[in-house]
C-alpha cells in the first residue's frame, strides 16, 4: 500500500479546478498508465492509446498543471518523459457529494476502474496462458463476486480490516524477488430494495467493481 505520503487527497473545495480538469477519460487513462508502468513519453503513451501525440501532450500538460504529473528523469534532450507525482489519488465519498463537479469525477473514476479490471483480467488470461506468469498464480488468481447484508458500520470496519491486512502483507512481500504487481480492486456497494414490478438489474453473479476506499475516508484510484 502506498504510504500517505504518496497519495493525493482531492477536496472537493479546494481543487475544484483539479477535479474538472481529471473529469476526461483520456487523462484519467494515462495518470494510470503512468502510475502502472512507470514513466513514459507521450509519443509512447500516444501508440498504446491508440490517440496522435499532439493530443497526448496536450492532455500530459493539463495533468502536470494540476500537479498530477511532473517531468521524468530524460533519456536524451529530444522529448520529454513523464511520470505520476503520486501513487494514488483518495478522497472522502461525503466530502465529494457536496458539487456536481465532484460528483462527476467520482462516478467517472469508478467507471474508468471497471475498464481497468475489463483489460486487466484480459492481461492476466493471456499472461498465464502464454507463460509469462507461473502456474503459481493460477489458484490464488480470481474475482469475487459477493452480496453480503451488513450494516453501513460493518462494511467500513471490513474496508478498513482489508486496508490495514493489505499494507501489511504489502510491506512483507516488499523485498521478494517472487512478488509481482496485482491488480486489486475491491467494491462496496450498498443497493436499496427493489419495488415489486421494479426492472431487473444486477443481483447474485453480477460483477461490480468499484475503486473506492473506506480505508482513506472514501474512494480513491
Amino acid at each position: 500500500m502506498p504510504s500517505e505520503d504518496q497519495k493525493r487527497v482531492l477536496d472537493p473545495e479546494r481543487d475544484a479546478a483539479a477535479l474538472k480538469a481529471l473529469t476526461h477519460p483520456l487523462r484519467i487513462r494515462l495518470l494510470g498508465m503512468l502510475r502502472a508502468d512507470g514513466p513514459a513519453t507521450a509519443s509512447e503513451l500516444a501508440v498504446r492509446t491508440a490517440e496522435s501525440s499532439a493530443s497526448t501532450s496536450y492532455h500530459l500538460r493539463v495533468l502536470a498543471k494540476y500537479a498530477f504529473v511532473a517531468e521524468a528523469e530524460h533519456r536524451d534532450g529530444r522529448e520529454r518523459r513523464w511520470q505520476a507525482v503520486h501513487a494514488l489519488t483518495s478522497w472522502s465519498n461525503e466530502a465529494m457529494e457536496a458539487t456536481p463537479g465532484s460528483r462527476a469525477y467520482v462516478n467517472l473514476s469508478r467507471r474508468s476502474q471497471i475498464q481497468h479490471l475489463a483489460a486487466s483480467l484480459a492481461r492476466h488470461e493471456a499472461d498465464i496462458a502464454d507463460g509469462r506468469l507461473g502456474r503459481e498464480w493460477v489458484e490464488p488468481s480470481g474475482i469475487s463476486d459477493l452480496m453480503p447484508r451488513l450494516t453501513p458500520e460493518s462494511l467500513a470496519e471490513l474496508r478498513e480490516t482489508f486496508d490495514r491486512r493489505l499494507e501489511e502483507l504489502t510491506a512483507r512481500d516488499a523485498g521478494d524477488p517472487r512478488a509481482v504487481q496485482v491488480v486489486l480492486l475491491t467494491a462496496g456497494l450498498p443497493l436499496a430494495p427493489r419495488e415489486p414490478g421494479a426492472a431487473p438489474g444486477a443481483g447474485p453473479g453480477a460483477t461490480a467493481a468499484d475503486a473506492g476506499d473506506a480505508g482513506d475516508a472514501g474512494g480513491e484510484s
